[in-house]
């Protein structure tokens, strides 16, 4: 009898370790997806942005993120079958870049490693959580403020007149100015169902 009972418990020990080790190769299969996916999507955009910036100039460029943006995150979450876009905590577009629960977050944790002294372009968030809807591998990679970006996303008063008026039509509500080179703008999430 306790040799059985030995043997189903060391069993059940195999199991639950050999589970646990497959969880943890999934997870890392996962993270290298969602690496490759943002690196395509920030890729993609920086190329239209430049694109853009260089033949019709920084108000037009405008234009490369409230559309094109959304439509390369877009492109990825077919190709993928996930949720790939752009979050931020001083958004833009609330409609389409305001954070769910679990980004805001993460983008605040972020925030408090970039104050503590961390490089924003080391950080990563990776997790598999449980939502109502089911269970989710989720990914966050911070968006860092590049000296380009100041066009658009730097000091209210240090944009230019023309960008200011094109982002006032734009962007109503935009909270997305006063950033310095650097710091985190925000971020590229992605969602994927399990």
């Amino acid at each position: 009898m306790f040799q059985k009972t030995s043997l189903s418990a060391v069993a059940v020990l195999c199991g639950a370790i050999f589970s646990q080790v497959q969880a943890a190769d999934n997870m890392t299969q996962y993270q290298d997806e969602a690496r490759s996916v943002v690196k395509t999507f920030g890729q993609t955009l920086g190329g239209e942005l430049k694109k853009a910036l260089q033949e019709q100039g920084p108000a037009a460029a405008i234009s490369v993120c409230k559309d094109t943006a959304p439509a390369i995150g877009s492109q990825l979450s077919r190709n993928n079958g996930w949720k790939v876009t752009r979050v931020s905590l001083r958004a833009r577009n609330p409609m389409l870049g305001f954070p769910d629960a679990w980004e805001q977050k993460v983008l605040g944790d972020f925030d408090a490693r970039q104050a503590r002294g961390e490089a924003a372009d080391t950080m990563e968030q990776a997790e598999i959580v449980t939502e109502p809807q089911g269970k989710f591998f989720r990914y966050l990679k911070p968006v860092v403020t590049q000296e380009l970006c100041l066009t658009c996303h730097g000091a209210r008063e240090k944009i230019a007149e023309p960008v200011r008026d094109a982002l006032a039509k734009a962007y109503p509500h935009d909270a997305a100015v006063g950033y310095t080179v650097g710091q985190i703008r925000g971020a590229v999430s992605i969602k994927r169902p399990l």
